[in-house]
């Protein structure tokens, strides 16, 4: 594949594609997450929770694909394997932990709330990388986590 000659320097574009892909290695373990949670949440709100967790779960599969298709577009390679997003995620699993529903939705908030920060730096770092295609991409998926965010507050109310 030749280099990509999109007007942004190959330093900055570098480190552009090495923020979007530890974030796509953060966005697949909450998805991970989220979907763990589909499958094994229980009690008196479970099919309420179930479908809501299924709704996030889907919005993340689609943000995933987008986040792996920016890098490409970039011109690079997006990490792509189950190694691969565990050594670059900020956020962690907790394996054989299958807490109360409440406990399900205060996780997924703090992990949308981790993601949101990161989404705040990351936007401005894609700036000062001179990639304003990054940078608004960035600021729309920032705005899509808020949104779930919101909705997972509105849920534990």
């Amino acid at each position: 594949m030749e280099k990509a000659n999109i007007g942004i320097q190959e330093s900055d574009r570098k480190s552009v594609v090495q923020i979007l892909n530890a974030l796509l290695a953060d966005e697949y373990v909450l998805y991970t997450k989220t979907r763990n949670y589909h499958w094994n949440v229980t009690g008196p709100q479970f099919n309420d929770l179930h479908k809501f967790f299924q709704a996030q779960y889907e919005e993340l599969d689609a943000s995933i694909d987008e986040i792996a298709e920016r890098t490409r577009a970039l011109g690079d390679k997006s990490v792509a394997t189950l190694a691969e997003f565990v050594k670059a995620a900020r956020l962690k699993e907790s394996p054989g932990d299958y807490p109360s529903a409440q406990v399900m939705l205060a996780n997924l908030l703090a992990d949308h709330e981790a993601v949101i920060r990161t989404l705040r730096a990351a936007a401005d770092e894609a700036e000062k990388h001179n990639d304003m295609g990054t940078n608004d991409f960035l600021i729309g998926l920032m705005e899509k986590h808020e949104k779930m965010a919101w909705m997972l507050r509105a849920f534990s109310a």
